[in-house]
């Protein structure tokens, strides 16, 4: 029987406890699980610049223990290669973005999952922590030192 792979898709800057639990549960569900990482330029036209690069953040993702691989978006908008390189038939992100927008997001769409054997998988949102959270604390802690 084929080992079950996941991927998850993202830029994982400032990654926390919300990227780490999405990767633990797909763990205790038994997938591998594959991290694929969004570039500089991407995210930077996407969002904004990360604050750490594309080689810190791949080493961040290198070190969590419920990541099996990870690799580059090359695609960016569209992950298509990147998904069928990775060999994962799971892809996998949390339930506080499902559907058209997130396919739209990265280039795929129904029947291009289904001629490729490739379920979607959401995962619970962790409420309470985001890296736009986190950014939103430095610049006021930020502000504060210059009071």
């Amino acid at each position: 029987m084929m080992k079950e792979k996941a991927i998850v898709l993202g830029t994982f800057d400032l990654t926390h406890y919300g990227h780490y639990r999405i990767f633990q549960r797909l763990k205790v569900l038994g997938f591998d699980t594959i991290a694929c990482v969004t570039t500089d330029e991407f995210a930077k036209n996407y969002k904004r610049t990360p604050f750490l690069n594309l080689n810190e953040r791949m080493e961040n993702l290198r070190a969590c223990i419920w990541v099996d691989d990870v690799i580059v978006n090359l695609g960016g908008h569209n992950s298509k290669n990147d998904i069928i390189y990775s060999g994962a038939n799971h892809i996998v992100h949390g339930d506080d973005w499902e559907g058209d927008s997130l396919y739209k997001q990265i280039g795929v769409d129904e029947e291009w999952l289904k001629s490729k054997n490739i379920r979607m998988l959401y995962l619970p949102y962790t409420h309470g922590i985001s890296t736009t959270d986190i950014l939103g604390r430095v610049v006021i802690a930020n502000e504060l030192l210059k009071e």
